[in-house]
């Protein structure tokens, strides 16, 4: 007698993510961007103990997610702990956060319209809302996706009893939420918290085009990251790709990006402040500043120069050199002409045959 092979039971196709995602019970948003992260619509999440909103953006790609969260005037979060990393923006209201871990370690620090930081992994945590009259808001960015799928287990998520020491606790460094940090070559700032990324200072950055700025944010001890990128008006810079999960907040400015992956028509965002565009995976993206001030954006991402994790990208490097950016001088000329026709409409005056020497409808 040959023995029956049994067939695999059926199972749930979706994530262990896409499932935690929807018992939570809060408006979900698929999109491929965000128009503005004021008027998202959020709704109560009992796990929080506030009102919030989650992201399915396309370019996330499961690498990693994003949600919104609205802390009610003089009001405060549950406590959390989580096994995944996360990343926060603040753009609405003022407050403090509380952040302490089984030894006894424990810091306050407080936040405001602009503030950047990340919560260390595993530390618990809440955040109390410091105005009587006006919701705060913020944006986070998170590596749930990929640890809950990696492990499938939520408990292991939410009630892992092990404090990192070497992100918090172990030092006095590791502690300070009080805006600090330490200056590294190619424009690196290593900190906890950043009070203001509006104000944050930034260095030249040629490599990049367009006379552009930036700052390259190594937060908290943890392998997601960010950066803070300005360029000036009548300008846009070069394309470039790198892996997905970049969150790229518009801080100021008006304009739009370009997106597409190799060989794929090309995809228009146009944005301002509040707007998230995320480009996917090796998909190249350029940015655009048609309005009448400078453009500022920070992008929430993996990529840290501490702890690699996703691919190593050349992203100032010639594609003609094996890099992964289009010099001005290959891009298709379309691209130069649709920029030109969006400032005629602004008034504003183009600047890139300066930079580029490139004359416009060339």
């Amino acid at each position: 007698m040959v023995d029956t092979i049994p067939t695999l039971p059926a199972v749930d196709q979706r994530t262990s993510y896409d499932r935690f995602v929807e018992e939570q019970g809060v408006p979900i948003v698929e999109s491929f961007h965000v128009p503005d992260l004021l008027e998202v619509e959020v709704g109560p999440w009992e796990r929080k103990g506030a009102a919030g909103a989650i992201f399915r953006l396309q370019g996330a790609e499961y690498v990693n997610s994003s949600y919104l969260l609205e802390i009610p005037p003089s009001g405060q979060t549950t406590v959390q702990r989580h096994m995944y990393e996360e990343l926060i923006y603040v753009i609405k209201g003022r407050g403090a956060t509380t952040v302490w871990n089984g030894r006894g370690a424990r810091t306050s620090f407080e936040w405001s319209v602009g503030s950047f930081f990340a919560i260390p992994l595993n530390c618990s945590y809440q955040h109390f809302n410091g105005s009587g009259t006006e919701a705060a808001r913020y944006y986070a960015v998170t590596s749930a996706p990929l640890m809950m799928n990696l492990v499938h287990n939520q408990d292991f998520i939410f009630n892992l009893d092990y404090d990192f020491i070497d992100r918090f606790g172990g030092t006095d460094l590791n502690t300070d939420f009080s805006g600090s940090g330490t200056a590294y070559q190619a424009r690196i700032w290593e900190t906890n918290f950043v009070p203001d990324v509006n104000k944050m200072q930034l260095q030249e950055w040629k490599e990049r085009g367009a006379g552009g700025s930036n700052v390259m944010l190594e937060i908290a001890d943890s392998s997601m990251c960010g950066h803070i990128s300005q360029f000036p008006v009548g300008t846009y810079k070069k394309a470039h790709r790198h892996a997905a999960g970049a969150h790229v907040v518009i801080l100021s400015g008006q304009g739009f990006s370009l997106l597409w992956r190799e060989g794929d028509p090309i995809r228009r965002v146009d944005w301002g402040p509040g707007s998230v565009v995320v480009p996917g995976d090796r998909w190249f993206h350029q940015h655009f500043n048609t309005g009448p001030v400078p453009a500022r954006y920070l992008a929430m991402r993996w990529g840290s120069q501490k702890y690699r994790v996703l691919g190593n990208y050349e992203v100032a490097k010639s594609t003609r050199e094996g890099g992964d950016q289009i010099e001005y001088e290959d891009e298709d000329p379309q691209v130069r002409a649709m920029f030109e026709e969006d400032l005629a409409r602004n008034g504003v005056q183009s600047k890139m045959t300066d930079i580029t020497g490139i004359p416009a409808g060339s």
